[in-house]
């Protein structure tokens, strides 16, 4: 199959739902351009921000563009290249879009609130404590996962990795650093000077230029335990400074350079036009990398998540962008249109990867290794040199991630600080007074992130697809329980949040599974702890953590969905007073 074949045909798909389903959503739902948004209405110069709609759009795009779309396709592509490719269209479509949408349409119907506090209005008290609790800890699981990468990533200083690609490192290191200082001048810039139309987009690809510029002509070198300790810094002043200061401006700078590699990527495929050498399809069952054998229901679903469907963009739709939006009419650009160009990196990552497969196989390396390293052959063919071409790619790979992090960050923090706040009382007390101080609640967040990270991104990551997936699904059907009760149409958030019920109790199901048996099979390990675990072992520092959380996450996501539904199906009899009471 020719890549090129594929990535059109999908790209038409995408334009297509924009404006005609999209639309037919909005329609469903109303807008009202002259409403006053909680932006406007509640602007505290903190979270509550109006901005103009491109800045919340880059907030949002680079905030739900993490490691996602670029790792699940190629990973999911051990199946074949169709069931990723039409799972990715389909869900992007039908689910991902129409749950980002609907996530950020609440919240700014719900005076900018996040969809924990809209849980407890119109579902009840418990409800939001259990689902921000199941926030809070996937939040962790992003916040470790997302942290380990992005400090290997910026790692310059290991030793059996060839020269080049250690500067590569260094190089992106370097210009994410600048970025952040950047991006507080860029933020005090606009916030003086309201820069709109050509002039905005000038002002933001001349300084992204320069950025890089700079960042590539002088490369830090630092190991990566000094990296996680830097990274984790930058995520406290993230999560605690005034959102238009440093994350607003940042997400600015990085929708140009995501965007450039989108649109460099898909030229790249345009004059190569290669073809995909992968499989079409390669059964129900395979065997991935490790040699365990996947099935493609339910992993197909869980591992292609941000290019399809992917609860965290909830996260970021009603914790930060609601409390940005300056008129209604902006939500389905900021939410469907996001999601679309997210959908579009994810089919351009498994052309990319399907173009450089060699006898039907990837070649060795990380999806982010195997998906850089493509696109920059890519760029050289323009004339840019391979040095910068791989500095720019594994900028690009890395801000995937570090866009992500810093909102998770925040949202974790903000998730915490909601728990333990009581919504009515005059003044919180005790352990309720600390923990919502968001200076607190960001130590406690990102402290037990950090000490996750320690174990590696693979310790959690197996868990992170199925709360993801998880998580969409008790979105989807808080959002229909509100649509419901506003009178509005939520039919289409049933089937989708049905079927990632499925998925995802059925891949917690078969993890704890899978982690349970091998921990009655590692009898001996208890006994005796070896220096080196023997192959398929127990260990208790990756997979009891898995096993701890999978069941936490079970259980939570059981009671949350158990709750949400029957609201659903009894929300007609109540009022959202009556039900906040409960």
């Amino acid at each position: 199959m020719n890549g090129v074949v594929l990535l059109v045909f999908a790209i038409i798909c995408f334009v297509a739902a924009y404006f005609i389903y999209s639309r037919w959503l909005e329609k469903k739902w109303g807008i009202n351009p002259k409403a006053v948004t909680p932006a406007v209405a509640l602007e505290d110069g903190d979270d509550y921000v109006p901005e103009p709609a491109f800045v919340v759009f880059s907030h949002q795009f680079s905030s739900i563009t993490g490691a996602g779309p670029v790792t699940g396709p190629i990973i999911a592509a051990m199946f074949g290249w169709l069931p990723a490719f039409l799972w990715i269209l389909f869900g992007g479509i039908f689910f991902g879009a129409v749950h980002d949408f609907g996530a950020l349409y609440a919240s700014v119907k719900n005076e900018g609130k996040s969809i924990g506090l809209i849980i407890e209005k119109y579902i009840g008290k418990i409800g939001k404590k259990l689902f921000l609790l199941f926030c809070w800890l996937f939040a962790l699981l992003v916040i470790a996962a997302f942290g380990d990468i992005v400090a290997t990533t910026f790692n310059g200083m290991t030793p059996d990795v060839p020269a080049a690609v250690n500067t590569a490192n260094a190089s992106a290191a370097s210009i994410s650093m600048l970025f952040i200082v950047s991006a507080v001048l860029v933020g005090f810039f606009m916030k003086k000077v309201h820069l709109k139309g050509i002039a905005m987009h000038a002002f933001g690809i001349a300084v992204l230029l320069v950025t890089l510029a700079v960042g590539i002509m002088f490369p830090i070198f630092a190991d990566k335990q000094t990296w996680l300790l830097i990274v984790f810094a930058y995520l406290f002043l993230a999560s605690v400074m005034p959102i238009w200061l440093l994350m607003a401006p940042r997400d600015f700078l990085s929708t140009y350079m995501l965007l450039g590699m989108i649109i460099a990527a898909v030229l790249g495929l345009l004059v190569e036009a290669p073809m995909v050498e992968l499989n079409a399809f390669n059964g129900f069952a395979v065997q991935d990398a490790t040699g365990n054998v996947k099935y493609l229901f339910p992993i197909l679903f869980i591992t292609v998540a941000c290019g399809a469907v992917s609860g965290f963009h909830s996260l970021v739709s009603s914790g930060t962008s609601s409390k940005q939006v300056s008129n209604e009419k902006h939500m389905r650009p900021i939410s469907y249109g996001a999601m679309m160009c997210e959908c579009v990196l994810a089919v351009v990552a498994l052309v990319v990867a399907g173009a450089v497969a060699q006898n039907g196989q990837l070649p060795a390396g990380t999806p982010f290794q195997i998906f850089s390293g493509s696109v920059a052959g890519f760029l050289t063919k323009f004339g840019l040199p391979l040095n910068i071409a791989q500095a720019f790619m594994t900028m690009c790979v890395s801000a995937l991630a570090l866009t992500s992090l810093d909102s998770v960050a925040r949202i974790g923090r903000m998730s915490l600080q909601e728990f333990f706040y009581e919504e009515g009382a005059e003044q919180q007390k005790g352990l309720a007074k600390l923990l919502t101080n968001k200076y607190v609640a960001t130590v406690v967040t990102l402290g037990v992130g950090f000490v996750l990270a320690l174990g590696g991104y693979n310790s959690v990551w197996p868990l992170f697809g199925s709360a993801n997936q998880l998580l969409a699904a008790m979105v989807m059907i808080a959002v229909a329980v509100y649509m419901k009760t506003s009178k509005k149409s939520g039919v289409m958030f049933y089937i989708p949040m049905g079927i990632m019920l499925a998925v995802t109790f059925t891949a917690l199901g078969m993890s704890i599974y899978g982690l349970v048996t091998k921990l009655i099979n590692a009898t001996q390990y208890l006994v005796t702890i070896p220096a080196v675990p023997a192959a398929g072992q127990f260990v208790f520092l990756s997979d009891g953590l898995q096993l701890v959380f999978a069941f936490l996450l079970l259980g939570l996501g059981l009671m949350v969905a158990t709750k949400c539904l029957h609201s659903l199906f009894n929300v007609e009899t109540k009022s959202s007073e009556k039900i906040a009471a409960e």
